[in-house]
């Protein structure tokens, strides 16, 4: 460890979040480009130069991040600030737990405070209104309605839905069987209505899989016209035709459906726990921005309920 370069020890750290935390090669990308970022940074400082062989670190301290972190914004969002900032935080407790650093120079530096997103989500009126567009007299309309139901039931991330199996799904046990984030596996229920028109849509594709020669518990729920797996990109561009047809908003897109699927759990009745699980958060604070979008409801119900609120 103690002779390679810095990109030699960016690829090092990048294969250790691979390793042992399970991180999605989107991730790795997003934080190898953020540290090369930062050592090209490091370089037009004089601090680093491109022949290096091994890193020093004795130079970097708070101020040279900050430093950084002033280059970056009017070019980069806050959000996009943070997580780079994120990024040299988990580095540099590499380079410490490695002996090559004897802080960490950006554990040192606040985040940058984050505006308030609100997600883009649907009306109940509106989902129902989308999820009854899709045509189910022919196989892809009744793939599209599969996919827009299975999306609004279960609220999952549009990665964790074309890396379904036919094994996840659980037909009668109304199990659905993720994979999410870091390679973590969970189970969620899905809809009655949702899995009827999952099994039409597993009836219809049957001989699709046959002619491409295609079966089996391990091949990919949802396919494209060709009999391979449906990607994002084209889960995405589904939801945004459907939308459009819909005359809703461009902003809907499969991580809309999840907004949408988690404030209705909220506005139901579900409690922020049970919807942390189903979505798969790690963290309550990232399920609790759902709860704002709910603040009608909780109006209504503090209006009834406390004695004081007239």
């Amino acid at each position: 460890m103690e002779n390679l370069g810095p990109r030699g020890l960016v690829e090092a750290f990048l294969e250790r979040l691979r390793r042992e935390r399970g991180c999605s090669e989107h991730t790795i990308k997003a934080y190898r480009s953020d540290l090369r970022q930062f050592l090209a940074f490091l370089i037009s400082e004089g601090r680093l130069h491109n022949d290096d062989k091994a890193w020093d670190s004795s130079g970097i301290d708070p101020l040279v991040v900050r430093g950084y972190l002033a280059r970056l914004f009017g070019q980069n969002s806050r959000t996009t600030i943070a997580r780079k900032l994120s990024a040299l935080r988990s580095f540099f407790t590499f380079l410490e737990r490695s002996g090559l650093s004897e802080s960490n120079p950006a554990a040192e530096v606040s985040t940058p405070r984050l505006r308030r997103h609100i997600p883009a989500h649907l009306t109940v009126d509106q989902t129902f209104r989308l999820l009854d567009l899709p045509r189910k007299d022919t196989l892809l309309g009744l793939r599209d309605a599969a996919i827009l139901e299975v999306l609004y039931s279960c609220g999952l991330r549009v990665s964790e839905l074309c890396s379904l199996n036919v094994s996840s799904i659980d037909l009668e046990s109304r199990i659905v069987r993720v994979m999410g984030k870091g390679s973590k596996e969970r189970l969620v229920p899905i809809g009655r209505q949702a899995l009827r028109t999952l099994k039409a849509y597993l009836d219809a594709v049957g001989p699709l899989r046959r002619r491409y020669g295609r079966g089996g518990d391990q091949e990919p729920l949802f396919l494209n016209y060709r009999g391979g797996r449906l990607t994002a990109r084209s889960v995405n561009r589904i939801i945004k035709r459907y939308a459009l047809e819909c005359g809703l908003s461009s902003d809907i897109s499969p991580h809309a459906m999840r907004h949408t699927f988690a404030t209705h759990m909220l506005d139901g009745g579900a409690d922020l726990r049970t919807v942390q699980e189903l979505l798969g958060h790690e963290s309550l604070s990232t399920t609790q921005k759902y709860t704002h979008l709910s603040l009608d409801k909780l109006m209504a119900v503090y209006d009834k309920a406390h004695p004081r609120s007239q």
